[in-house]
């Protein structure tokens, strides 16, 4: 697995930043506001129902044993059960647990899906322990979430530094503990296994490829094309990787990328898959690419282009650093990668931003499609899953587009407007119990 951390971009010390979750709570207020809440509600979905934290042991390799930390929060489910992502990482704390659960309820509702939101993790860097601990670590804590997930109550994923293999940990673990009749029934416990283990052909590259259908989708609503549109990527998981694949093959062209060792840049322009098999080659780092020249990192924001994609980390950009920014485009495919004030900055500058709730929300639908496929008993081929993928983001574009066209507002606050509306109404239609 390849560590991601966060960048600096900064290397000056600046007033601290707001944490993720001041800024989700100034989004949804301002929405909150904008669509008048019924404030029972706005109390209701400023909290979260339940906040878990394990701390358990785990014997590392040398026999020594190690304490670890995890978390799981659930923000609603007034849709249906929490879903999000588990991600292995030393910022993990509850207060960027709180924020993606949040974030997490919002996606799920605005793309239509019987879900709501939650997210968790483990606070650890996983590039210092071996594969044999990184399966243990993660078996002992899907044993200390016990009853707290489920496939109809909470629905772990892959997030940061996590991937199919985890799930697959996860999955047979949950499953071991289930009575022997009811183990086969629990496979959809997790989403983003792999293929031979009730994944979903296509899942690997849902949310890079929900990103560069919104950038597409955008290009199209201003009658453009991506042909030698330049584009830039911090981040070169599995999202950035993703995205830049396929902006490539429409004629985009990668002329910078960013990740935790470093960034490259060539205006001529960067081969994507040539880049992805020298990352294989060399832990994950785009560092030392030989067709590519070293950037400084505190530079790379203030790249010509016209795309940006921060699809690493949250506040990423911010207002120190959003002036610099000389992108059309700000396409997120990181969660939270632009705080509040980096944002105002970046609207006032007439930059468009497709927000995180929309632009990345390809991995949520490829997870409700693993999960469909998982509780039916089905197969799906992959042309098929990109069909559908290609259907249900355009919905969610096309809504969110004309909402913000409606309502003279940017993209953020009408994503979020429709979200929260959708919740609104389901509460409004139950009521509150007693």
């Amino acid at each position: 697995m390849t560590t991601i951390t966060a960048t600096l971009n900064n290397k000056k010390k600046k007033a601290p930043l707001k944490g993720m979750m001041d800024n989700v709570m100034e989004q949804f207020n301002s929405a909150a506001d904008h669509i008048g809440l019924h404030p029972n509600i706005r109390k209701i979905l400023s909290i979260t129902n339940n906040e878990i934290v394990v701390h358990f042991p785990v014997k590392m390799d040398n026999g020594e044993v190690e304490i670890f930390t995890g978390y799981r929060v659930q923000h609603n489910n007034a849709l249906g059960p929490y879903k999000g992502g588990l991600r292995y990482h030393p910022t993990v704390d509850i207060d960027a647990a709180r924020a993606l659960a949040m974030w997490m309820t919002w996606k799920s509702s605005l793309a239509g899906l019987p879900y709501g939101g939650g997210k968790g993790g483990i606070k650890l860097d996983p590039s210092k322990y071996s594969q044999g601990e990184l399966e243990r670590i993660t078996r002992r804590f899907t044993f200390a979430l016990a009853d707290n997930i489920g496939p109809e109550h909470d629905i772990p994923a892959p997030d940061v530094n996590t991937n199919s293999q985890t799930m697959a940990w996860i999955a047979d673990t949950y499953m071991s503990t289930r009575p022997p009749a009811e183990r086969t029934a629990n496979q959809h416990v997790v989403t983003g296994k792999p293929d031979g283990s009730g994944g979903l052909e296509g899942r690997d590259r849902a949310t890079g490829y929900g990103v560069f259908l919104n950038i597409k989708f955008w290009a199209e609503r201003n009658h453009e094309s991506l042909n030698n549109k330049k584009f830039i990527v911090q981040g070169f998981g599995n999202v950035g990787y993703w995205a830049a694949h396929f902006l490539e093959k429409e004629g985009a062209k990668l002329v910078a990328v960013q990740d935790a060792f470093g960034s490259i840049k060539n205006i001529h322009g960067i081969k994507v898959e040539d880049l992805f098999n020298y990352t294989k080659a060399n832990n994950g780092s785009v560092a030392g690419f030989p067709e590519a020249l070293d950037l400084d990192n505190e530079k790379f924001f203030g790249i010509e282009c016209d795309i940006c994609i921060p699809a690493a980390l949250g506040n990423q950009i911010t207002k120190q650093n959003a002036s610099k920014i000389k992108a059309r485009l700000i396409a997120e495919g990181a969660n939270g990668p632009t705080n509040v004030e980096g944002e105002k900055v970046l609207l006032e500058k007439g930059i468009t931003i497709i927000p995180d709730i929309l632009c990345n929300s390809g991995g949520v639908v490829g997870s409700y499609f693993e999960w469909l496929q998982n509780r039916n008993g089905e197969l799906w081929q992959l042309d098929e899953v990109m069909v559908k993928l290609d259907k249900k983001m355009k919905e969610s574009f096309d809504k969110v587009y004309e909402y913000s066209e409606k309502e003279g507002m940017d993209l953020r606050t009408a994503a979020y407007c429709i979200a929260i509306k959708r919740i609104e109404k389901a509460y409004l239609q139950r009521g509150i119990f007693p």
